[in-house]
């Protein structure tokens, strides 16, 4: 659809696509600069929802168009363990313990990072750092990034893709479209990377926003490294370093040993250490823990604090596995293991971190009861 004149014909098609009762996207091509992005916003008045402004020309706007197709592509299946599911009907004392589930290993490619943070803290500056050229544009004014560009780098043997997205501001603060869009889109990139490199401005701490990101990095569940931009403009670096992992580690329990690399993204200094903080977050997320092990620890866990009481019942958990990984993904087997409490679920969390070597990444826990054959109840 050109912009900036709406013809009848457009007028006529998005009548016509209003009635079919489909989703639709709406996008503005020929959008090209500030100007024609204004224009586009023309298009509200099909009454079809939100244009995504692009020229498909001059390649602007593209990766906007990708990330709004991601969001109405139909969700992952995921992992689910339904009472009907045959693989595990059996009875949990039937089951092995100490049997493998074998989970799929990494898929070949290179390694997706999404580079996200507030706006002005250095997101841009950094790819710059990391390329060694001014490829983003960069300046005091925050906003200046508005698509989300993607590079490839190349480190130690590994391949690196990199996403800088644009700045992510309170919602009650974004209030152009334009800017909705490049959220939107940062959110996208966010999605399909495998670790997040959360952005902070070293100099001012801890923000409200900079936890709203990292929640969402852990609802997506993503590895995060922490990157603690202007470390040489910091005085006291250690009372800083520890004022944030305390923020952190209080108001986010599954960012509890975050990796954090402190350098300076406009000179330089001290660059070099992340991309190495980003392939170790990696290795962590695709953590895969031998059934065995993963038992044997779990036995001395319940020794040391004993599953509690449900409704004057102790709960009764048998056994525990690894179901997938990307994020490190667990079940617990075990009668009326559904009802175990959430303050249980996290001590067993926070040995699962600490044991095995699992910092700074979400860990999923699930359970499963298992039927009771003796339970006259759900027999005809």
């Amino acid at each position: 659809m050109p912009v900036p004149v709406l013809r009848p014909a457009d007028e006529h098609f998005a009548a016509w696509v209003r009635k079919q009762g489909r989703p639709v996207m709406l996008v503005a091509n020929k959008a090209e600069g500030r100007g024609g992005a204004a224009s586009a916003m023309e298009a509200y008045s099909l009454g079809l929802g939100e244009p995504v402004a692009v020229s498909a020309e001059h390649g602007e706007g593209l990766s906007d168009l990708m990330g709004e197709i991601v969001e109405h592509l139909p969700p992952e299946p995921e992992v689910e363990f339904e009472e009907d599911d045959d693989a595990f009907e059996a009875d949990a004392e039937a089951l092995d313990p100490d049997a493998e589930i074998v989970l799929p290993a990494r898929p070949p490619g290179p390694i997706r990072i999404a580079i996200v943070g507030r706006p002005n803290a250095g997101k841009s500056t950094l790819l710059n750092a990391l390329l060694g050229e001014e490829r983003m544009i960069t300046g005091p004014e925050p906003g200046l990034t508005r698509d989300s560009v993607a590079v490839t780098l190349h480190d130690e043997g590994d391949v690196f893709e990199v996403v800088d997205t644009a700045g992510l501001r309170r919602k009650a603060r974004i209030d152009e479209a334009l800017e909705k869009m490049s959220v939107s889109a940062s959110i996208e990139a966010l999605k399909m990377a495998e670790v997040a490199v959360l952005v902070l401005d070293a100099t001012l701490g801890v923000h409200e926003q900079d936890l709203q990101i990292a929640r969402l990095i852990e609802r997506e569940g993503r590895a995060c490294v922490l990157a603690l931009n202007k470390w040489d403009a910091v005085e006291d670096r250690n009372a800083t370093r520890q004022a944030i992992l305390d923020r952190l580690s209080i108001s986010l329990a599954q960012m509890r040993g975050v990796p954090v690399v402190t350098f300076s993204a406009l000179t330089g200094a001290s660059i070099h250490r992340l991309l190495p903080a980003v392939r170790e977050a990696c290795a962590v997320w695709n953590a895969r823990v031998p059934t065995g092990e993963l038992n044997r620890w779990f036995e001395d866990a319940l020794e040391r604090h004993a599953a509690p009481l449900v409704e004057g019942r102790r709960l009764k958990l048998r056994y525990m596995t690894q179901v997938k990984s990307r994020p490190p993904t667990f079940v617990i087997f075990g009668t009326r293991a559904e009802q175990t409490p959430e303050d249980y679920k996290r001590y067993l969390v926070n040995g699962l971190r600490e044991t095995f070597n699992l910092p700074g990444v979400p860990i999923r826990l699930q359970t499963r009861g298992t039927k009771n054959p003796y339970n006259t109840k759900s027999r005809s």
